[in-house]
């Protein structure tokens, strides 16, 4: 099945995002919201965006215009309609997404795909509040999409072979490196990740050192890019916290308990750079 239009609902970082790659690699893309006016204002910031990458020499000024083009603010849900493939990158609420998949599931055209962002919720579920779960996926994109190499492919119970041929080879269309997941809370890399972002607030709960040196220990100690208190207020501490719960209740481990520090934080609206406080002060 070869899939040319795609409407991506959830016009945020993440759904920005992935419409951007997927432009980029030719599709005709839909990107839809809440409203019209946040879908807009969301095309807008792309230009920008994309604006910045033409000013590096990264892209030129042509290849801009022809990424903005083929991507087209929806006035609402149902400009949607007509794509071969939808895939949703809004709040990580399983009720919420559900009822927008029910939506989506009347609109499309019966071979359409169905498809989740979700960082965590089941894919089973998710396809079977729809008509068509043979034509459901996770398709769960790091952040930034553009420039992040990695997709976690996620198989529900009912998805089908084709579904996932087709997934498989728009990934590779994208450019992206993937890796396939059975549907198991937090898939692959959330799975891992939770833990030790979690772990870094028990420590910092207990005093064990501060937040600056508990990052610069972990950059320089495990070579990673970035340390676990400042990639929490990246992803936001919300979000950290819901998958934290997830992991906690339906893997039923206490290792998975969220710090009671994370529960504080988020109850302060403490959510990290997107309100402009978290483990770290943001300004501008």
């Amino acid at each position: 099945m070869a899939i040319e239009r795609m409407a991506v609902v959830g016009a945020g970082q993440m759904g920005s995002g992935i419409a951007q790659v997927a432009a980029q690699a030719g599709l005709s893309v839909t990107l839809a919201d809440a409203s019209a006016e946040l879908a807009r204002g969301a095309h807008g910031k792309l230009a920008a965006t994309l604006g910045k990458l033409v000013e590096k020499g990264k892209i030129t000024a042509a290849e801009r215009e022809q990424v903005l083009s083929r991507i087209r603010p929806a006035a609402s849900l149902d400009d949607c309609a007509g794509a071969d493939l939808a895939i949703e990158a809004i709040v990580e609420n399983e009720g919420v997404k559900k009822e927008l998949f029910r939506r989506l599931d009347a609109l499309l055209p019966a071979h359409a795909i169905l498809a989740s962002n979700t960082s965590s919720i089941s894919i089973t579920g998710l396809a079977a509040a729809t008509r068509r779960p043979e034509r459901f996926i996770g398709m769960h994109f790091m952040n930034p999409p553009p420039v992040m190499q990695l997709i976690e492919i996620i198989r529900g119970l009912q998805t089908s072979d084709e579904t996932y041929a087709a997934v498989m080879a728009l990934a590779k269309r994208f450019g992206k490196t993937t890796v396939t997941s059975k549907d198991s809370p937090g898939f692959i890399v959330n799975r891992i990740l939770i833990p030790l972002l979690n772990e870094a607030c028990f420590a910092l709960q207990e005093g064990l050192a501060s937040p600056e040196d508990i990052d610069t220990a972990v950059k320089l100690g495990l070579n990673h890019p970035m340390g676990p208190l400042t990639l929490a207020d990246f992803v936001g501490l919300d979000t950290c916290l819901y998958i934290a719960e997830v992991l906690h209740r339906e893997l039923g481990e206490d290792k998975y308990r969220p710090a009671p520090l994370l529960r504080q934080y988020v109850a302060a609206g403490w959510y990290g750079r997107k309100s402009g406080r978290g483990f770290y002060h943001y300004q501008g």
